[in-house]
């Protein structure tokens, strides 16, 4: 069993001893981390070169950096608040600086997203690898130590533990480990509790995998805040894009999607779709939609609320999935009965009872008699009571009622009426791999009910992420998947990019995009949705993000499925090249569509005299203002999931976002210029003056920067 400790910092040291000081070092991604065991594993290898320390992990998680003066004096308060004592790893920030001690190396397979831009060492030790084969390619570098942030609870008179937040690479991890631990190898397997992380259960329950921990820590220390990440603000043109692929989704279907604004639109008009179906009916109405797109949505999803809901299936269990769970839409039960959940998927309402049995026994998962195995399943499933029981070659009933263990019996079949369950157990309506969201979002899964927590199953990457090693029940449960990622580039012919920029330089990572998309192919029913602003703006100028090709792509133009914009959606399943290019010029910025019909044409993917269909003739910023006048007023709300910021802050994230965003270093320059010899009205604008302490400017640079913010809040009134 594991040696208790409560020092993060003897842990370290007991795992220096085992190891002889050269650690290969395995964590989970994002919130899983043990940053208090880490960090003194990395002061041990700062103080004594003689110790190689390797981390080898994704998503390191950094509290936001502001890039100027301006953006600190809004950031730094905001972060105080939000993160207070939440312990940063030790290595992030050398290693963004490319200061990292010789004897301390990070690879990562995932970015967090352009954190690591400007990190010579980081690019250079990023490892490309599809999420799936994550846990097989760490094994391979020789990972000899492993370490995991854990939940615990006290129930029954037991202490239990969960890898709650990040069970997905460590279930795949953990034996290919002990096979090198059973084999001789040194392998030592640390577990750190946090008191406030939530309990998942399921297979996050480390069960028989806690005689597999060599060092369990629980560091009073340690319990500093989780890292929330907070809701980012959903524009006009996210909000777009979210209606629209809200529409794709398939009641009675499966669901997959990211995090980010898209993601929190795409669950807002999911929600709107289902609990406000005439105003979400009105807004599409107005986008006056050809005929064939109004196809495609009747085809491939709906504009109806949701009559037998859908199941979630996700890499990443987010804030939007579980409040999809919360308001009834992520409602649909699978279960881990190839069987059971055949017969779920031909009568979805189904109850225990003879039929149901009978049509088990007609499958082969059923005998007469019945055997331990099979009537303990039965009792698993919620299909017969506990109390019945096997009693020799007798069933035993409640007040000692005994029948033969004959189930064409018809003194058995009578008497067991009064053992079926009243309803199926053992249900899931989320699989998970890992979790990551705003402090809300754990208080709410720390909050969950016993039969709620039970219904959500955070389990190992591949069940999610990939279809083999159990095709038949995976066909079976995700019945009109939709797979809705991100990407942030497009090009005409198909292909996306979400991982990489064109210089080579690793934006983030493939993570499980790749697997979502090529599992959509394979799937019946099942359809890949890429989310994409069709445009962005920097320093003043628009670029669009639909462009003729690029140098790198994350999912070849071989797998391209749908492609999702602000101006619609781009059906490119089966299509020729000058079928696709067509479809795409249809959902880029019109600003743009001349060029990029020219160079198709060059190209020779488009004949010459082509003409874009006039309803797409005006794909810009405009159209969709006048469209968002049919909503309501919740309709395209900023914070449509919520948000850490007040009032206050939220409108000054407008103008700090548009003084980034719209403004050249030129004409940053200028407006300065301007702002500090015209009036300007500081007084309407006390309250965010103060918040950035502006309300009584010292100085020229104050003074311009008093000017500058006022200039910004008047344009984003």
């Amino acid at each position: 069993m594991p040696e208790n400790m409560d020092s993060a910092l003897a842990a370290a040291d007991k795992v220096i001893e085992l190891t002889g000081g050269e650690i290969r070092l395995g964590l989970p991604l994002g919130l899983g981390k043990p940053n208090r065991f880490v960090n003194a594993l990395y002061r041990r290898a700062e103080e004594n070169p003689d110790i190689t320390l390797d981390i080898y992990t994704a998503l390191s998680l950094g509290k936001p950096g502001a890039g100027s003066d301006l953006e600190r004096r809004f950031l730094e308060p905001f972060a105080e608040r939000v993160f207070a004592d939440y312990e940063e790893l030790a290595y992030l920030k050398p290693s963004k600086r490319d200061a990292l001690p010789a004897n301390i190396r990070v690879f990562e397979f995932f970015f967090q997203p352009g954190s690591m831009l400007n990190s010579t060492s980081a690019q250079r030790h990023y490892i490309s690898v599809n999420y799936t084969h994550a846990a097989r390619d760490i094994n391979a570098r020789g990972v000899n130590v492993v370490a995991q942030m854990l939940a615990t609870r006290e129930r029954d008179g037991e202490r239990q533990y969960s890898f709650a937040c990040n069970p997905e690479v460590t279930l795949e991890l953990l034996p290919l480990l002990k096979a090198r631990r059973d084999a001789g190898e040194t392998i030592v397997a640390v577990g750190q509790i946090h008191h406030q992380l939530p309990f998942m259960e399921n297979d996050a329950r480390l069960g028989g995998w806690l005689a597999e921990m060599d060092i369990l820590i629980d560091d009073p220390e340690a319990q500093t805040r989780l890292f929330g990440t907070p809701n980012m603000p959903v524009v006009l043109q996210d909000h777009f894009v979210g209606l629209h692929a809200s529409s794709l989704v398939r009641d009675g279907g499966t669901l997959q999607i990211g995090i980010g604004a898209l993601g929190d639109a795409l669950v807002h008009h999911t929600i709107r779709r289902d609990q406000q179906p005439e105003d979400y009916r009105k807004v599409i109405a107005a986008l006056d939609l050809p005929v064939e797109h109004q196809r495609l949505i009747q085809a491939e999803g709906g504009e109806a609320p949701f009559g037998q809901g859908l199941y979630g299936c996700s890499e990443m269990m987010t804030h939007g999935l579980l409040k999809l769970i919360d308001e009834g839409i992520i409602r649909r039960r699978v279960y881990d009965w190839p069987a059971l959940q055949a017969r779920v998927l031909e009568q979805p309402d189904l109850t225990p009872g003879w039929p149901l049995l009978d049509a088990l026994r007609e499958a082969g998962e059923l005998g007469s008699p019945l055997t331990d195995k099979q009537l303990e399943r039965l009792v698993d499933y919620g299909i017969v009571d506990a109390r019945l029981a096997l009693s020799g070659d007798e069933l035993l009933l409640p007040h000692d009622v005994r029948v033969a263990n004959d189930l064409d019996d018809s003194a058995t079949r009578e008497a067991m009426k009064s053992v079926f369950g009243a309803s199926l157990s053992g249900g899931i309506v989320m699989h998970g791999g890992f979790f990551l969201g705003p402090e809300s979002f754990y208080q709410r899964l720390r909050d969950l009910d016993d039969e709620s927590r039970a219904a959500i199953n955070m389990t190992r990457v591949n069940f999610i992420n990939d279809l083999y090693g159990g095709e038949d029940l995976r066909l079976l449960q995700r019945r009109d998947a939709r797979f809705i990622n991100t990407a942030f580039t497009v090009t005409l012919l198909g292909a996306a990019v979400s991982d990489q920029l064109d210089d080579g330089r690793v934006l983030s990572g493939v993570g499980g995009q790749y697997n979502f998309v090529s599992q959509a192919h394979e799937l019946p029913g099942g359809r890949s949705i890429l989310m994409t602003r069709a445009w962005r703006e920097r320093g003043g100028e628009a670029h669009s993000n639909v462009v003729f090709s690029y140098p790198h792509n994350t999912i070849p133009r071989h797998l391209r499925d749908m492609v999702v914009t602000e101006y619609g959606v781009a059906d490119l399943r089966g299509k020729t090249d000058e079928e696709v290019v067509m479809a795409m010029l249809n959902v880029a910025d019109s600003r743009f569509q001349a060029e990029l019909m020219e160079q198709a044409q060059a190209a020779g993917k488009l004949r010459k005299d082509y003409v874009i269909p006039e309803r797409f003739r005006h794909n810009n910023p405009e159209f969709l203002r006048q469209v968002a006048q049919a909503g309501d007023r919740e309709a395209f709300t900023t914070f449509p999931l919520g948000t850490d910021f007040d009032a206050r802050e939220q409108r000054l994230m407008k103008a700090l976002t548009w003084l980034k965003e719209r403004v050249s270093q030129k004409e940053y320059l200028a407006l300065g210029r301007r702002a500090l010899f015209q009036d300007h009205h500081a007084r309407d604008y006390a309250a965010e003056l103060e918040r950035m302490g502006l309300a009584d400017p010292q100085g020229l640079r104050e003074h311009l920067y008093q000017r500058l913010l006022v200039a910004a809040l008047d344009e984003t009134r």
